[in-house]
């Protein structure tokens, strides 16, 4: 007997991946518009709104370069923007994308003091006051944090590393990724004093992938002015000039804007408050099912929890792929799988973006069933602790 492809049946992919997540409808028929030209007036007018409507997002009044790209182009630019062959920065084995953007910056040719971890745990502001106490000739030119990393649902605490910063008195500028943050937990550029936000577009904002984004304070802009990295695509200079009157320096990516414009409006209607909040209830019933599972949460400390995605540490008898691929088989539904040192050890379940209820729900139990048919131990209560919290008021 031939096996029969779900999707013929019309039922919906469950992409539960943290990123690219699901693009919802309007966003998808604000891309299909037709190109206008983007040395015309009209394209001028929209990018002027866009760039208005974008800063609220980021939590800044200052300029939000946009690039085409993913957020690892948008690393690159933070990086050589602000910096310069042989510097020195201070950078946190938080998990696989803390390691990756360490291995960029040592390709670019600065000198990175890399805080080894367990990917348990997010950044320690202790230590990163030890660290930069220790610094007293102020060699240690950017610190450099993974809000969200992805690869492991720790959210570190943007807030008291700022303040770590601060109460060693140390000049170090502030270097932040909020690839799978952005748009889905609380995030403050000004207000937590950080000095280049990095994101991009395919997680909380809802987007197919195809944009990179650099917040950038007054110190970062000022420190671009003596920078000695080579910069050319990734230069801000003439991208901030251009944006002055509503263009760029090259060909931008017109219906990418197009979805991104969209994609702020319906942040906009449901209220960025109201967001982070969805966000939130959403991991705290999914991780209500993890623990009513029997299984262990991988992030191992309460305060740094991610409202965008969590993952789940199965033992050693177990391989995460395979619960994964059978998930997919049986299920149509896409889980994120163990990346790094993780692999085969986690599978992460991407709860951001456009997200229902009920889509949660049927998540939840997609995974409930792919457990019981792997065999895994579990205890069946679950997804009836998970429904508790969804169905409150």
């Amino acid at each position: 007997m031939a096996t029969l492809d779900k999707r013929s049946l019309g039922g919906q992919h469950f992409l539960q991946i943290p990123g690219p997540t699901n693009v919802p409808e309007r966003v998808l028929r604000a891309i299909a518009q037709p190109t206008i030209d983007h040395r015309g007036p009209d394209f001028a007018e929209q990018t002027l709104d866009l760039l208005r409507h974008l800063g609220p997002v980021f939590g800044t009044s200052g300029p939000v370069v946009v690039y085409p790209s993913s957020g690892t182009g948008a690393w690159e630019a933070a990086l050589v923007n602000t910096l310069s062959p042989g510097d020195r920065v201070l950078a946190f084995e938080t998990g696989h994308f803390a390691s990756l953007w360490r291995d960029m910056a040592a390709k670019l040719g600065l000198i990175v003091d890399f805080v080894p971890g367990d990917w348990r745990r997010g950044v320690d502001p202790g230590a990163v006051a030890e660290h930069l106490a220790a610094d007293r000739e102020h060699s240690i030119a950017a610190v450099m944090v993974v809000h969200n990393e992805t690869s492991t649902g720790v959210t570190s605490r943007i807030p008291d590393i700022r303040a770590a910063i601060d109460g060693a008195g140390h000049p170090a500028l502030l270097l932040v990724d909020t690839i799978s943050s952005l748009g889905s937990i609380d995030y403050r550029h000004e207000e937590w004093g950080v000095d280049v936000t990095v994101s991009c577009s395919q997680k909380g904002l809802m987007l197919p992938p195809g944009l990179g984004f650099n917040a950038v304070s007054a110190k970062a802009l000022d420190a671009a002015k003596s920078a000695r990295l080579p910069t050319s695509y990734w230069d801000w200079e003439p991208i901030v000039a251009a944006n002055e009157a509503g263009y760029y320096p090259y060909t931008p990516p017109t219906n990418l804007l197009y979805g991104l414009r969209e994609a702020l409006r319906i942040l906009d209607e449901e209220g960025l408050p109201n967001v982070f909040a969805r966000h939130d209830r959403h991991a705290e019933a999914t991780r209500a099912a993890v623990r009513g599972w029997g299984l262990e949460l991988l992030c191992a400390d309460e305060r740094e929890y991610s409202s965008a995605l969590t993952a789940v540490l199965l033992g050693p008898e177990h391989d995460a792929d395979k619960i994964r691929r059978l998930i997919l088989e049986r299920f149509d539904m896409s889980l994120g799988t163990g990346l790094g040192k993780l692999a085969g050890r986690v599978f992460r379940i991407g709860h951001l973006g456009a997200l229902s209820d009920l889509t949660l729900a049927g998540t939840l139990c997609g995974v409930q069933m792919g457990l019981e048919l792997a065999g895994v131990r579990i205890d069946h209560g679950g997804l009836r602790s998970a429904l508790e919290i969804l169905r409150a008021e």
